[in-house]
């Protein structure tokens, strides 16, 4: 099992998630992808004992986790999780994002479930609910959390990730969950834990993620529709 580690200039943090991963999974192999960092971030997670791949420039979450799925195909991995490296995610939930493989392809870690004290308000909350809809719907199943970054693959999702992620600005996230129920895969949740970053600062701020979140409901909806119509038109 691989724990992917996307770091954008993280050296506040990235020892220490690298330390719980170790702790809650002693037997996982850990892949931090430096994702052109600028800071001591490549050192200090060699320092940790995780294996570090080193982009010569930033190229994003969804770059930096198409290295990663490479690396996984390449090396034989059947399972990889997504870990973020600011401190969001609770490394002691592995075992359920994980655990979930055993029947699905991609398991989702939801942040937004009756025990949790996550919160997300304003328009980008709004700009969630509507996506979040427009999933379910292309899934025919709940995905309740669709920009979550902690989540689990197994080996169809490996394949297909390693040739087919896209690499814009929540690609990683909306666009991977898009392409892999088009492509029939089987994408459950979980409960998790997660916490707001512990340092650094997020890559674009609430209201430009809104507007990008609100942009690819739009574009969900209309492939949605697109996909209604081509469907009743072949049955005529």
């Amino acid at each position: 099992m691989l724990v992917a580690i996307p770091a954008w200039n993280e050296e506040g943090s990235i020892a220490g998630v690298i330390a719980k991963v170790r702790e809650h999974r002693p037997d996982a192999d850990i892949l931090v992808v430096n994702d052109g960092s600028t800071d001591e971030t490549a050192l200090l997670a060699t320092q940790a004992g995780a294996v570090v791949v080193s982009l010569p420039f930033n190229v994003g979450v969804g770059g930096a986790m198409r290295t990663a799925f490479l690396f996984a195909r390449r090396e034989g991995y059947q399972a990889l999780v997504q870990v973020d490296a600011d401190g969001q995610h609770d490394p002691a939930d592995l075992d359920r994002v994980l655990g979930g493989l055993d029947v699905a392809d991609v398991v989702v870690g939801t942040r937004f479930h009756p025990d949790s004290m996550y919160f997300v308000g304003g328009p980008r909350r709004w700009a969630m609910r509507l996506l979040s809809f427009s999933l379910s719907r292309m899934n025919k199943g709940a995905i309740t959390d669709p920009t979550s970054g902690f989540r689990s693959a197994g080996p169809r999702a490996i394949e297909l990730f390693a040739v087919d992620y896209p690499a814009e600005y929540l690609g990683d996230t909306v666009g991977s969950l898009a392409i892999a129920i088009r492509r029939g895969l089987v994408i459950h949740e979980t409960p998790v834990t997660m916490y707001f970053r512990q340092t650094g600062r997020p890559s674009k701020n609430a209201i430009w993620s809104a507007l990008y979140l609100g942009r690819a409901t739009l574009a969900l909806l209309a492939t949605g529709l697109q996909g209604g119509r081509k469907s009743r038109g072949d049955q005529s």
